[in-house]
């Protein structure tokens, strides 16, 4: 089991960045994989980033050269950075935890990028 918090979200112009966090409660190596979803209002949620125990990160298509996935192994923190925010990347960001077959989700941070 797992509890995730996450910080760092705001509103910013078109062209800004910000950076996501999701401390978890427990060491990232325990951890199969972490990921990051959002979901913009009247859409399903959808996968942005993830990387592994082993450190194997891979990304959606629209999200790459854009985002970037990283993790402080002594914070137990996994990082989201994003840059060259568009307006359609307005969206409530989730953390995920996989442990085994177990997920747990974080409480989600709003992202709202202005035109």
């Amino acid at each position: 089991q797992v509890q995730l918090v996450e910080s760092g979200g705001g509103l910013v112009q078109a062209g800004g960045s910000l950076r996501l966090s999701c401390a978890a409660s427990r060491s990232l190596f325990s951890i199969d994989a972490m990921r990051w979803y959002r979901q913009a209002p009247g859409s399903q949620r959808e996968l942005v980033a993830s990387i592994t125990s082993g450190g194997r990160i891979n990304y959606v298509d629209f999200v790459k050269g854009r985002f970037t996935i990283s993790r402080d192994i002594s914070k137990n923190t996994v990082y989201l950075q994003m840059n060259s925010l568009k307006p359609e990347d307005t969206a409530v960001y989730y953390c995920y935890a996989l442990i085994s077959s177990t997920t747990t989700w974080g409480q989600g941070t709003q992202v709202t990028v202005s035109s």
